[in-house]
Formats: C-alpha cells, sequence, structure tokens
C-alpha cells in the first residue's frame, strides 16, 4: 500500500484534509468541531511510566505515576508503529514545548487523524521555517485513537493507553480520541526534565501588565485559569504551563485549551472571540442547521473545550516569556463554600497551600466525574508529576523567597452555602480581587485571620461586598457553615500526612479548626 505522509500542514490544509476524511465539520465561526466519543477528558487510570533502569529510582511510583513493564511497552511500542504503517495517510507536527530557547523541547507529533495534528499544531509552538530545516525532535508521540489495547496482553488497564518511556522518549497514546492527552503527556515530560536543570514546572497560567509585572495563576482545570489570565487588562503569556527560570517564566505552549461550558461573550469575550477558523473545537452541541454552538449544552460532557494558537486572544504576549512573578494566585473550587473568596497567604501558608492543592474536580475534566468532588493535588498538579512533590515545593518556595512574590489564595468556588445549596461565587468580585492583588492596593489592605483556616482575610477589596469576603456570613445557616470548615480543614490535616520531610512551621500553617 502506498502511503502518504504529511508533514507540517499548514492550518487550511489540515481542515480540508479533516473535512475531506469526514473527522468533523465547520462551526458557524468557522472553527472545526469534532466529538471524541466515549473519552471526552483525561483517562488517568490509562496512564503509564514505562519501569526503566535509567529513571526507576526518580519516579515517585504510585496512584499517579503507574509503572508498566520495558517488555509491555516494546510490544506496544512494535504494534502501534504496524498499525500506524497500515493508514493511507499520516500527519506529522514538528515543534517544540518551551518558548525560551535556552529550556525547549523539541517535539514530533505523528497523528493518525487530521484534526489531531491540527490541535497539536495550534496547541504547542510552532517553528519558523529556518527552524523547521534543523529541527531534530527529542520526544515524539504517537497518537493512534483506532489502536485499541489489549489489557491482558499489553498490561494496560483498558483499551485506552497513555505510556511514557523517558529512554526511549517515546509517548504512545492509543483508544481514546481525547486530544488532551497529547497536550499533557508533553506535560509531564517537561515536569520529568526541567527540574534537573534548575527549573520550576508549573500547571499556571500567567499575564503581564503594562508596567511588566507578571502573575502566576494556579489550579485544576475549572478553576478558573484560562478565564482569569485571560484579562483584557494585560498581557497572556501563556493559559496553563509554565516554567520558572533564572531568566523569569516561560510558557510551555504557543496555544490555548478553553473550557467551553456555559461560554458567553459578556462574561469571557476574548475565548469567545478566538472559538474562529483554525480553533478546534470538542464536544461541544452544534444547532443540526446553523451549526451554532449551544455552550450550555452539556449533554455530550461539561468538559467542552476549544483549542486555538495564542495569538486568536488580542494582546497576547509573543514569544511568551517574561519577568520574576511579583504575584502568585492560588485558585481553588471550594465545593464545601467555606473557604473565602481570596486570602493573603504567608510563606509557610502559600507551601502549606501549594503542597495541598485543594480543589473541587469539576464535572467532565476526567471519566466518571458528575459532580464537584472534593480533592487534594498535590502542587495543582499531581497527575502530571513524575517526581516527588516536595521537589517542586522546595523549588517554588526558594523562588517565592528570592523575589519576593506575593501569594494569594483565591476561592472561585461556592459561596452561602455547600455545593447543591450555595452558588458559585460571582465573577465579576473575583475579577475585582484579583485586581487588586495585581495592582498591588491588595497588600496594603487591613486583614483579620481566618478562625478556621488561619488564612488573612482583607477587610475591604473595591467593588466587592464586604459579606462577601468572610464566607461565615453568607450563609443563613452558621452550625452548618461551622461544620464544613471544621470537616475540610480535618481532611487539609489528613492529606498533609503523607508529607513526611516537612518543616514543623509549614506544617502548622495549615487549618487549625476542629484539631
Amino acid at each position: 500500500m502506498d502511503q502518504t505522509i504529511h508533514h507540517n500542514l499548514e492550518v487550511s490544509e489540515l481542515v480540508n484534509s479533516a473535512l475531506k476524511r469526514g473527522e468533523g465539520v465547520l462551526s458557524s465561526t468557522g472553527a472545526f468541531h469534532v466529538s471524541t466519543g466515549k473519552y471526552t477528558g483525561r483517562s488517568p487510570l490509562d496512564k503509564f511510566i514505562v519501569d526503566e533502569p535509567s529513571v526507576h529510582d526518580q519516579i515517585d511510583w504510585g496512584s499517579v505515576n503507574r509503572p508498566i513493564s520495558q517488555e509491555n511497552f516494546e510490544r506496544l511500542y512494535d504494534e502501534v508503529k504496524a498499525y500506524a504503517e497500515t493508514k493511507e495517510e499520516l500527519f506529522i507536527f514538528d515543534g517544540f514545548a518551551g518558548a525560551d530557547e535556552e529550556y525547549r523541547l523539541p517535539i514530533r507529533v505523528i497523528n493518525e487523524f487530521a484534526w489531531q495534528n491540527l490541535f497539536v499544531h495550534q496547541l504547542f509552538i510552532r517553528p519558523t521555517q529556518e527552524e523547521l530545516q534543523n529541527h531534530q525532535a527529542q520526544f515524539t508521540i504517537y497518537a493512534v485513537p483506532g489502536f485499541k489495547a489489549n489489557s491482558e496482553v499489553h498490561g494496560t488497564h483498558s483499551e485506552a493507553f497513555i505510556i511514557c518511556s523517558f529512554e526511549k522518549r517515546v509517548v504512545l497514546i492509543g483508544g481514546t480520541h481525547y486530544a488532551g492527552e497529547m497536550k499533557k503527556s508533553i506535560f509531564s515530560v517537561m515536569n520529568y526534565f526541567l527540574p534537573l536543570r534548575e527549573v520550576v514546572p508549573m500547571h499556571c497560567s500567567a499575564n503581564i501588565g503594562k508596567d511588566g509585572d507578571v502573575a502566576l495563576f494556579f489550579g485544576l482545570s475549572g478553576t478558573g485559569k484560562t478565564t482569569l489570565s485571560a484579562d483584557p487588562e494585560r498581557y497572556l503569556i501563556g493559559d496553563d504551563e509554565h516554567g520558572w527560570s533564572k531568566n523569569g517564566v516561560f510558557n510551555f505552549e504557543g496555544g490555548c485549551y478553553a473550557k467551553c461550558i456555559n461560554l458567553s461573550q459578556e462574561k469571557e469575550p476574548q475565548i469567545w472571540n478566538a472559538i474562529k477558523y483554525g480553533t478546534v473545537l470538542e464536544n461541544v452541541i452544534l444547532d443540526s442547521h446553523e451549526k451554532v454552538a449551544d455552550y450550555c449544552d452539556a449533554s455530550l460532557t461539561e468538559n467542552t473545550r476549544a483549542a486555538y494558537p495564542i495569538d486568536y486572544i488580542e494582546g497576547s504576549v509573543i514569544p511568551g516569556v517574561g519577568g520574576q512573578p511579583q504575584v502568585i494566585v492560588f485558585l481553588t473550587a471550594d465545593a464545601f463554600g467555606v473557604l473565602p473568596p481570596i486570602a493573603k497567604l504567608t510563606k509557610e501558608q502559600a507551601m502549606y497551600h501549594f503542597l495541598s492543592g485543594y480543589t473541587s474536580k469539576l464535572a467532565g475534566t476526567e471519566r466518571g466525574i458528575t459532580e464537584p468532588q472534593a480533592t487534594f493535588s498535590t502542587c495543582f498538579g499531581a497527575p502530571f508529576l513524575p517526581l516527588a512533590p516536595q521537589v517542586y515545593a522546595e523549588m517554588l518556595g526558594e523562588r517565592i523567597d528570592n523575589y519576593g512574590t506575593q501569594v494569594y489564595l483565591v476561592n472561585t468556588g461556592w459561596s452561602g452555602g455547600a455545593y447543591g445549596v450555595g452558588k458559585r461565587i460571582n465573577l465579576k468580585y473575583t475579577r475585582a480581587m484579583i485586581t487588586a492583588a495585581l495592582n498591588g492596593s491588595l497588600a496594603e489592605a487591613e486583614f483579620t485571620a481566618d478562625p478556621n483556616f488561619g488564612v488573612l482575610i482583607p477587610n475591604h477589596v473595591a467593588g466587592v461586598p464586604n459579606d462577601v469576603l468572610k464566607p461565615r456570613l453568607t450563609w443563613q445557616d452558621k452550625e452548618a457553615y461551622d461544620h464544613n470548615a471544621k470537616e475540610l480543614a480535618q481532611r487539609f490535616r489528613k492529606n498533609f500526612e503523607q508529607f513526611g520531610q516537612i518543616t514543623a512551621e509549614i506544617r502548622a500553617a495549615g487549618p487549625q479548626a476542629g484539631a
């Protein structure tokens, strides 16, 4: 069989190929729309790292970093390559992860589907023609959704698999059409290699003000990283993955992967306007006649997504680099409804909350999640951290010290009651609080220590009702608030028991309610 291999096609060529092959349709705004079948989010149980001698003692093995044998990997690797050779067409993208040329990783992605090649073209950093001529990939992804694993033969958990070999410098992805697996695989790769070069890899968004001040936003999917960093008054460095080096902050990617559920032009105009020709629109319901997107329809999943190049955001920073951060924001979507909407953290509290990584997994971001579930994701990115969490935490703590960075905890979750009773905190209020943190006015405010969590709550923030700042005041049932606060505090303490090599000062910086 004659096989056609398409190298580094332009956007229009990829869109036309995907349309011709029946992989999806164009929406009314020109975005390429696709449905990803039963896998509409990441599949963490299907993710493995090959247990190889060179990395065995470095990987933090456990429920997140599951080992797979070299024998099973080699068998699957051979079969994936053989499967790829049976395809009439393959699509290859050569590019980079890492906007700082000193630390970037040259990558190659080999795709079975044109639309997935469009996805990586828009999400990763696109090389110049000169860079393309000298490009030599140091990591390769094989993405073949049509190939399904046999768990008994291949040692996988199911038909789907996401397997990383650090020795072979290869990622194998099969059995799932969800494109986010490609993006997050490279994130995990960067999280392994960069600490070896004294760079902190971070699951955060970043933006920069008109005066050059840089801010970082940490948080898991659905907590508001993309929404809050896409600020029309600031310039977007990136929406999800960054490194912090001696040079400053740099984006790992060349695009954004924004959640679309309940997207509106009024609340998120930059994301709304970015959904146009060249954007990949995943699992959004379209009107059958006009192909108009219904962003409120979650019948397929709440994890609806749009993937677009960062220059679709007006005022984005290209290349995605900035100086040393002045402000860090830890975002959490608290399903208990008891954390304050914003609080200032001491350095010890910052380290405590970074290691804790408390949030609520929102519906649709992983298979099986249908309503918010309280969870702790170490360093706000546990699913993507191959090394022990203390490695990342200690590096971040050193930089907070070195640069005097201000750190805030921001709750974008529930107020006035827990999930099912209260409501999500008004985005307008959250934006006002973030603005106060970034312009420095919040640092000068008067604060009151929260009696349950010890964090410092501002007594007043411009544009925000005072009672909103203190969560207990928003609850009708004060006893229910006290109960929930104590329960969450206990969960914090129980979760923190996993960290052995932690100073007494950091351990004491956690919640004390019910102790």
